[in-house]
């Protein structure tokens, strides 16, 4: 008796592999049976297919219709945590079970909902898996597929039958393959590159991280093309990046992409200046940590959602490629596509010069009577010419974008944060670090980025609480990270009433 459990995420074919792996059984002379226990762990829930199979004796084998703790074979799991999920669940057993993974993530919701950076460890659960299970087997069937224009499935198969775990020629899981009639020439690709991967006979990709980007070969001037004027401007400003230390060089140029591609050459132009303040107070004895936060956090703050940065993003041709590949919409097919917007009287006015924008902003009534009229969700048809057209014109308002309210408003905040950060340079060091971090606790739009920036305000109101204490940086970087740990704000609202208490009646 052979026991074998696929967990799959909804739409990876973990319907298709069970049945190819049925297929192959009884291909060979086994009796097998197939089940399947949907679960709902994440997006449209993990399915839990089991499979039994046993020798064709003649005498008909009593098959169960689920896996039972520490009585599995083979586990394939088509997600790195499903098979950390099926571990915890005591289905891999370390003098048993062959495990095989596919190393690529899908973020669950749990990790999606928490406002910093809520990952799992990816090393956690490899370095558990190798301990629990008999053997494992863990590489990016994910790309191997997409490489091959197939589904995860086929090369979780080629996985399985690279790893020898069940007595079966790699010919019999080719005809099951091909018995399906469907996508059988990209499924067999998939399926040959996941094979030779599992048996060790394909290089694998090399884990050596990329060297960091040199301003020159990154810049790659023979393969941009553009307007000669543009082009210009843009080497003129990467040009300054090399004369910045080597430390900084990278984030610095990413930095200036994405502020160009965001508004244009002067925009950059802006953002160099800046990050020029900052290096020059750096030193190497800090290994440019100063430098990097800003480059890093300046490019993030000048680059804010605004009404006209998301009507730019969905309405690039990009995008639209992008779309269409995830749906998997065939060539000659129609897409259309319905987006939603909810606007409310603080977008509305944000769009608006400066000075119109402030007037209304200043009458609660005429900004209330306009809200009645702007508050409520709209759904555009951007696969129509209007609804296009609209959101095409919203996007080309990037023009003016600096003689607007939000512009206004989002360009003095930066310049106060910017300044309260470099002016603790000479004094603490890394206090003027951590408050280049906090940075990271504003983003989003509308409502999500009031809520964000309220939470940054709070945790920038304990500097003078922590005012000249050895500790300060390490206080902010405690506050910053209670606040990125859940939405509400609890607790950051515990963690700044611990640091309150602080100076009563304690020593400095």
């Amino acid at each position: 008796m052979i026991k074998l459990a696929v967990v799959a995420v909804g739409g990876q074919g973990g319907g298709v592999l069970a049945d190819w792996i049925t297929d192959v059984a009884e291909r060979n002379g086994y009796v097998a049976q197939s089940t399947s226990v949907a679960g709902v762990a994440q997006r449209t829930g993990a399915t839990i297919y089991y499979i039994e199979m046993a020798r064709d004796t003649g005498r008909l084998p009593v098959f169960a219709l689920s896996p039972s703790q520490g009585d599995v074979d083979i586990l394939i799991a088509a997600e790195l945590m499903e098979a950390g999920r099926a571990i915890i669940r005591g289905f891999v057993t370390p003098n048993r079970t062959t495990l095989i993974a596919s190393s690529h993530r899908i973020a669950a919701v749990s990790e999606k909902i928490e406002p910093g950076d809520g990952r799992a460890s990816s090393s956690k659960v490899h370095a558990t898996a190798e301990a629990a299970s008999k053997r494992f087997i863990a590489f990016d069937m994910e790309k191997i597929a997409a490489d091959n224009g197939s589904m995860i499935s086929a090369s979780l198969l080629g996985a399985l039958a690279g790893s020898d775990a069940l007595p079966f020629t790699r010919e019999s899981y080719e005809q099951a393959i091909g018995a399906g009639g469907r996508g059988v020439k990209a499924s067999l690709a998939a399926f040959g590159a996941a094979f030779d991967r599992a048996r060790g006979t394909a290089a694998a990709p090399s884990s050596k991280p990329a060297e960091p980007a040199i301003v020159e070969s990154a810049l790659g001037a023979g393969r941009v093309s553009g307007p000669q004027n543009l082009l210009r401007g843009w080497h003129a400003q990467a040009a300054r990046i090399d004369l910045m230390p080597v430390a900084v060089r990278d984030m610095a140029l990413r930095g200036l992409r994405k502020v160009v591609d965001y508004q244009d050459i002067a925009y950059g132009r802006d953002y160099l200046d800046r990050l020029d303040n900052a290096v020059a107070l750096d030193s190497a004895g800090h290994a440019y940590a100063l430098s990097i936060a800003a480059a890093k956090h300046l490019a993030n703050a000048m680059c804010y959602d605004d009404m006209i940065r998301v009507a730019d993003l969905k309405t690039r041709s990009t995008r639209d490629r992008r779309v269409r590949k995830e749906v998997g919409v065939k060539d000659g097919s129609v897409l259309q596509v319905t987006e939603y917007f909810h606007p409310r009287i603080e977008e509305f006015c944000g769009t608006l010069p400066a000075g119109l924008g402030s007037y209304i902003e200043s009458r609660p009534k005429l900004a209330a009577f306009l809200d009645r009229r702007i508050n409520h969700g709209r759904r555009i048809r951007t696969d129509s010419f209007a609804g296009f057209a609209a959101l095409w014109f919203i996007g080309g308002l990037r023009r003016w974008r600096r003689s607007l309210l939000r512009h206004k408003v989002e360009a003095a905040h930066l310049e106060r944060w910017y300044a309260l950060a470099l002016g603790y340079v000479p004094a603490d060091y890394a206090l003027a670090v951590e408050i280049l971090n906090c940075r990271r606790l504003i983003k989003g739009y509308s409502d999500t980025h009031v809520r964000a920036q309220s939470k940054f305000d709070r945790v920038l109101s304990a500097l003078d609480l922590l005012k000249g204490r050895d500790d300060a940086a390490d206080w902010i970087r405690r506050l910053r990270e209670a606040a990125l740990k859940d939405e509400k704000g609890d607790m950051l609202d515990g963690a700044l009433k611990t640091v309150a208490t602080l100076n009563e009646g304690a020593p400095r």
